[in-house]
C-alpha cells in the first residue's frame, strides 16, 4: 500500500509536496475535498395552494382586507358622534356586538339605544 500525501498546508515539518494556500484568494478555487454550501442571498417563498395565492392577489388588488364589524362601528360612530342602535344594525353590525364592544372600551353607552365612540388615551 502507497503512502498517501499530505493534505497539511505548509507546516513546519512538510517534505513540500504539496503546496496549497489555506485560504483562496480571488477568482482562485481551494480545491477542497467538500464544498461549503452558502445560503441564498433570499429565502425561497413560502408554498402556498393556487387558491389561496389567488384569494391573496385579489385582497390585494382590491386595496387590503376590508375593515371588521368592530372596526366599523367605531368608525361610524366617531363619524356621527352619537348613533343608534338602529344606525348600527342597518350597517350590518349585530346588536350583539354592541354590548360586547362596550364591555371592551370600544363604544359608551349614552342611553337607551344610543352609543358613542369611547375617547381613545394616548399611550
Amino acid at each position: 500500500m502507497a503512502p498517501r500525501p499530505s493534505r497539511r498546508c505548509g507546516r513546519a515539518g512538510d517534505s513540500g509536496k504539496i503546496s496549497k494556500k489555506w485560504l483562496a484568494g480571488i477568482g482562485e478555487d481551494a480545491n477542497y475535498e467538500y464544498s461549503i454550501l452558502r445560503p441564498k442571498a433570499t429565502p425561497a417563498a413560502p408554498k402556498i395552494r393556487k387558491r389561496d395565492r389567488d384569494r391573496a392577489e385579489a385582497i390585494r388588488l382590491s386595496g387590503g382586507p376590508r375593515p371588521s364589524l368592530r372596526g366599523r362601528a367605531v368608525a361610524f360612530a366617531h363619524e356621527r358622534g352619537t348613533v343608534r342602535t338602529r344606525e348600527l344594525t342597518e350597517i350590518g353590525i349585530p346588536r350583539c356586538y354592541l354590548a360586547r364592544m362596550c364591555d371592551e372600551g370600544l363604544l359608551v353607552r349614552v342611553g337607551y339605544g344610543l352609543y358613542r365612540a369611547a375617547e381613545r388615551k394616548a399611550a
